[in-house]
């Protein structure tokens, strides 16, 4: 069964609600009718009522999600009142209330933060920073997770492979890479995917040298001391990391070599470059980036999304949801 499929079903029957604040935005209506025909998700968009509701009735699209407007929410004094408190005094009433009026991705997260929605997906008009700081302010990372970070879920027929950080941490030192490896773990087996961990570097097991190279043999080993349980293993090249038979010439004794499925980047340059090229180059669906170590789901769209992708990332958030 395809992924997707799979994440369809396990919603069957279950309320999740997932706020799309980008809510006049055509790609986002058309994945908003995909998403009501298909599943059980209940898509809440942000926006005028009167529009949004027009548009989905001439595709024949009446019920099974719910708009709201912030300029005229019932709950805006309530919500004001709660983002002051989780600001800690950074942030006045008035400019809240501005904020939140103005600011689709503020208002989308604290609807989330309060219990209203299970999740929020944006950025198909907005940059990332723009969908994940109103995240990391408000909903923020669980306990002892001291980054949050962005993986990829890289698909293309039965192949399923995680790749991560791509989005957010641009150099992370050795401590916030081991920490991408063991959340990117928790990622991969929540989408059916026994995760076997890569750290990769343009080094296999000592080929090569330089302060790159010792910051991923640093963080495979607080990986491997922080979560024994799972399988991890670097430095890794990514040939040897996915291929069986240069993983014999290169890495023999690994217990990950030629046969990884979560890709651990050093950087956000090589895991940016690295899943763009496998999409295009290789066929393979590029989902994400999936935002990973919050307290509840927030995933950002890349504003070149297709339909299909909303459609996606919707179903994944809600997945997340469910088992958050």
């Amino acid at each position: 069964m395809k992924i997707f499929d799979s994440i369809r079903q396990s919603l069957q029957g279950k309320t999740v609600k997932i706020v799309l604040p980008e809510g006049e935005e055509p790609r986002i209506l058309q994945a908003t009718k995909r998403i009501v025909t298909d599943t059980d998700i209940i898509p809440v968009l942000l926006g005028s009522p009167e529009r949004i509701r027009l548009y989905l009735e001439i595709e024949g699209i009446t019920e099974g999600f719910e708009v709201i407007n912030p300029k005229e929410y019932d709950q805006l004094d309530a919500m004001v009142e709660s983002l002051v408190e989780r600001r800690k005094g950074k942030i006045t009433a008035e400019e809240a209330r501005t904020l939140l009026v103005e600011d689709v991705n503020y208002f989308g997260v604290m609807l989330v933060h309060t219990g209203y929605a299970h999740g929020m997906v944006s950025g198909a008009i907005h940059s990332t920073a723009d969908t994940v700081r109103p995240a990391l302010q408000i909903i923020k990372t669980k306990p002892g997770i001291k980054r949050t970070s962005g993986s990829f879920l890289m698909v293309r027929g039965e192949e399923r492979y995680l790749f991560a950080d791509c989005a957010i941490n641009i150099e992370p030192e050795a401590d916030i890479l081991a920490e991408i490896a063991i959340n990117s773990a928790a990622t991969a087996k929540a989408f059916g995917i026994d995760p076997k961990i890569a750290m990769l570097s343009y080094s296999t097991k000592g080929s090569g040298s330089g302060p790159k190279v010792d910051t991923v043999v640093s963080a495979t080993k607080l990986a491997q001391e922080l979560a024994p349980d799972l399988v991890i293993d670097g430095e890794l090249q990514f040939d040897a990391a996915y291929d069986p038979e240069t993983a014999k010439l290169k890495a023999p004794n690994s217990p990950v070599a030629g046969q990884a499925t979560v890709f651990v980047f050093p950087s956000i340059e090589s895991g940016n470059i690295c899943y763009k090229m496998v999409e295009r180059l290789g066929g393979f669906s590029a989902v994400g980036p999936i935002l990973q170590g919050l307290n509840h789901p927030v995933n950002d769209l890349s504003r070149g999304a297709s339909i299909k992708d909303v459609y996606k990332l919707t179903l994944i958030t809600a997945s997340q949801a469910l088992y958050d």
